[in-house]
């Protein structure tokens, strides 16, 4: 287990205050998990007050004394209260702020209230593209994280190969994998940032469950256990000559990478062998154009013309009617950071430092899926891979 540095910590910090002084900032204010285990090494309940200038201040209000134990920033104070926060401003010597950025894409309407409260002559903005922006660019040590969360996924792959075979479920495939992913340090849950955005660990399936779409924005949903959770794997039992999808997205120390292969046992039909080589060749092409200052949406846009050229308009990236407008997204503390390799985002551009998953997927409704998923990260000698388990179609 990895405590996060205090000199990362302060360089994070540091570079939200630079966006911070260019959006006239006074304060940001954070209170989502994920961000505060970003900037303070640790997810204890609280705020985390960020000033334009000088040192952050952590308010927490369970458990003080575990923050104190994990987190490496120095000024970490007890709280019970909101309210509490203005005299501990004051103790510290920070003005009351005037212009303040909170999370609002994941903040509720209700918390927001007793921050204007507190701040009753504040102007409020977002702080999120703020905030993603300093994650999008992952460090030397996040690096270093996210490959061991490779190795990981690359012994779930090597599990697979083993314990795949006909009869079984979907769903105990899916157990049989968590155990290993568990064992390697998996924490058991995958965050995801949009609104409704539960996400299991794994999306193992196989036939035609491989393609049934599902509420999620996800090119492949599957039936899942129950309509109470309509994701992932079902009770379906695996049969010969379909394909079977190991879509595990690995966790390490809180950071994530994402691989899919496919496997089957005895074949698969000539139409899904080609839509599987097809869409190396989509992962391939994405490979050719990937570099610092080329527009995400680009990446999107070409890839796709390149799927409608293969004859698969009406089936890439889900079934028609359910398609999705990504075929990449960033990857780090959440599953859907920046970037994103999609449909609209023609400003955006790749920047050194970078990971995103870029996954390629075709889908036909009553007979299956199949496609390919791989992490990436951008370097300054050019794009690099994560994840590397073997990417041939595994026959069983």
């Amino acid at each position: 287990m990895r405590i996060t540095p205090k000199n990362e910590l302060e360089y994070r910090f540091r570079k939200l205050q630079q966006h911070m002084a260019d959006e006239r900032l006074d304060a940001v204010i954070i209170l989502q998990n994920t961000d505060l285990f970003y900037f303070t090494g640790t997810i204890q309940s609280g705020n985390l007050y960020v000033p334009a200038q000088g040192e952050p201040i952590y308010m927490v209000r369970k458990d003080i004394s575990r923050a104190r134990m994990e987190s490496g920033l120095k000024e970490l104070v007890p709280f019970s209260s909101m309210k509490d926060i203005p005299a501990i401003l004051a103790e510290y010597g920070y003005a009351v702020p005037a212009r303040i950025g909170l999370e609002l894409d994941v903040l509720p309407v209700n918390f927001f209230e007793r921050y204007r409260k507190v701040f009753p002559g504040g102007e409020f903005v977002d702080a999120t593209p703020l905030i993603r922006k300093v994650r999008a660019i992952k460090t030397h040590y996040e690096i270093h994280v996210l490959q061991d969360a490779a190795q990981q996924v690359d012994k779930v792959y090597r599990r697979a190969k083993e314990v795949i075979r006909e009869g079984m479920s979907d769903i105990e495939l899916a157990a049989e994998l968590e155990c290993v992913a568990r064992k390697q340090g998996h924490q058991g849950l995958v965050r995801m940032r949009a609104f409704n955005g539960e996400m299991v660990y794994a999306h193992v399936f196989s036939g035609a469950d491989t393609a049934v779409p599902a509420y999620l924005d996800t090119p492949l949903g599957g039936m899942g256990p129950h309509p109470c959770f309509g994701q992932g794997a079902s009770w379906k039992r695996i049969a010969r000559n379909e394909p079977v999808i190991v879509d595990f997205a690995g966790s390490f120390d809180g950071y994530l990478v994402d691989q899919t292969r496919i496997f089957a046992i005895g074949g698969l039909s000539d139409r899904l062998r080609k839509g599987y080589d097809d869409m190396l060749a989509v992962q391939a092409r994405m490979e050719e154009l990937v570099a610092p200052g080329v527009a995400w949406g680009k990446v999107y846009d070409d890839c796709l013309s390149l799927a409608a050229e293969m004859g698969y308009a009406d089936s890439f990236m889900g079934a028609r009617g359910a398609q999705v407008s990504f075929i990449g997204h960033g990857l780090g503390l959440e599953i859907d950071e920046c970037p994103f390799i999609a449909r609209g985002f023609n400003d955006p551009t790749f920047e050194v430092g970078m990971v995103f998953a870029f996954e390629p997927k075709v889908v036909f409704p009553g007979e299956g899926a199949v496609g390919i998923e791989n992490t990436f990260y951008l370097t300054e000698s050019g794009l690099k891979r994560l994840t590397f388990s073997d990417e041939e179609l595994i026959i069983l």
